[in-house]
């Protein structure tokens, strides 16, 4: 008698088993996956405007300051302007500095305007 072990003969194939792809679910899978991007999407664009306003609000608050100072300088400056201006100003200057003399009565030599007299009427004009 044959050993019982030698009797039984095993047959095993080590094939791998390939799945049949499921469409349905596959479909599923893909509108899964499209409506989570779309809604990746419209999250990070919403966030991108939210910081684009708060970055030009920061923009527009130092614009501001700084026309606000640039005002105070052009304040300052016109009134840098007016006080060298004055009159008062420029004769002390005039008379300290470059040692000018204010004119007397009889220094001043007024000139008075001449106004020529109207042209004579053109019948009378004859030409050269």
């Amino acid at each position: 008698m044959e050993p019982f072990e030698y009797a039984i003969k095993k047959d095993v194939r080590n094939n791998p088993i390939v799945r049949e792809i499921d469409r349905a679910r596959q479909r599923e899978l893909w509108r899964s996956a499209g409506i989570a991007v779309l809604l990746v999407a419209v999250v990070l664009f919403s966030a991108w405007q939210h910081f684009q306003l708060i970055r030009h609000g920061y923009r527009v608050e130092q614009l501001q300051k700084t026309f606000a100072a640039e005002q105070a300088l052009n304040r300052r400056l016109h009134l840098e302007i007016e006080t060298l201006q004055s009159p008062a100003r420029i004769e002390a200057i005039a008379t300290e500095r470059l040692h000018m003399a204010e004119p007397g009565l009889h220094d001043a030599t007024v000139i008075e305007r001449v106004v020529p007299p109207a042209p004579p009427a053109k019948t009378i004009v004859a030409l050269r």
